[in-house]
């Protein structure tokens, strides 16, 4: 049976009984759809902002995966950075200095690449700075290649004429040095053993047992063998041409006389702690036109170019020299 819904009228004092007409049944069936249609829309809303379609999973899932490939796209063109950076050192460092050839000009090399709407399709897109940065980094890449292609070519030529020239510059270590470990100290300042102040250090110091062989690093003629000869010991004095020499001091024997021809790889003598020196190990210079210069650069027969930049920083690392 249906319940009688009552009011208390305040006029009459009286309970009485509620009536209802079609307009009361009317407001309160759109109401209640009001209502339902609120909550309806609110459940979508929280469904579509919480909950993503099946479309949009894919393409978060396709977003992630190119995060990723972007990602990996950067450390390979700052893997391709890095080599192409120890070539170009390479070029200006040996090569243009074996050839007395100038350098690729460091405003060429860093010159910008494109112009300003150069990257004009990739606006728009949330992640439009990072595609710019990685398209900008790889165009700048292909273009310093290029560069470094043509200075090689134009290497290749001048050491056609140069073969002798290549036979006699230092180009390998005098010591065996295969895991790079004995290096003491490199060119530069560096701190005096037993003044304990910086000095201008002007060769490398590979450290060795007495006794460890050491070679002539290209192929030149003797011009000193000196017994005690002051802070540098026992050493010797290559003439390789071009204006080349190589020194090698602290020896503790001699494997050569003055006026000798030496050839690339000789042994000339064994390594000593002879003259000012702290411990057993070869100082070892090279002098371009009466100048000593780093010879940290004149390996580029026995390393790689991993080896090579790996050489270029323990040389720069060390801070102490053993003379």
């Amino acid at each position: 049976m249906k319940k009688q819904k009552y009011y208390y009228n305040i006029s009459s004092l009286r309970y009485e009984k509620v009536k209802r007409n079609w307009g009361s049944w009317a407001m309160t069936g759109f109401m209640i759809l009001c209502t339902s249609l609120i909550f309806a829309v609110g459940i979508v809303y929280l469904i579509q902002k919480f909950i993503p379609s099946a479309n949009e999973q894919r393409l978060q899932n396709d977003l992630s995966k190119m995060e990723e490939q972007y990602t990996l796209m950067q450390q390979d063109a700052n893997r391709m950075h890095n080599v192409l950076e120890s070539l170009r050192k390479r070029d200006v460092n040996i090569y243009r200095v074996l050839y007395e050839s100038e350098p690729i000009d460091e405003d060429v090399w860093n010159a910008g690449y494109g112009g300003s709407n150069r990257y004009k399709d990739l606006e728009g897109f949330s992640n439009t700075d990072l595609m710019k940065d990685l398209r900008a980094k790889l165009d700048k890449l292909k273009y310093q290649l290029v560069l470094q292609s043509k200075s090689y070519d134009e290497i290749a030529k001048l050491s056609m004429s140069k073969e002798a020239m290549l036979a006699s510059i230092p180009a390998i270590q005098p010591v065996s040095n295969e895991d790079l470990t004995r290096i003491a100290s490199g060119f530069g300042m560096r701190i005096d053993p037993i003044y304990r102040t910086p000095r201008m250090h002007t060769g490398l110091d590979f450290t060795a047992p007495v006794g460890t062989p050491i070679f002539s690093t290209g192929k030149g003629k003797v011009v000193a063998v000196e017994f005690n000869g002051g802070g540098y010991g026992n050493h010797v004095i290559i003439d390789h041409g071009y204006g080349y020499q190589s020194h090698y001091a602290h020896m503790s024997r001699f494997n050569c006389k003055v006026g000798q021809e030496v050839n690339r790889g000789d042994m000339i003598g064994y390594v000593g702690n002879t003259g000012k020196s702290t411990g057993p190990h070869l100082h070892y210079e090279i002098i371009y036109n009466g100048e000593k210069i780093d010879p940290v650069h004149f390996f580029y027969n026995d390393l790689t170019n991993a080896q090579y930049e790996q050489m270029l920083e323990l040389s720069a690392n060390a801070a102490k020299t053993l003379d």
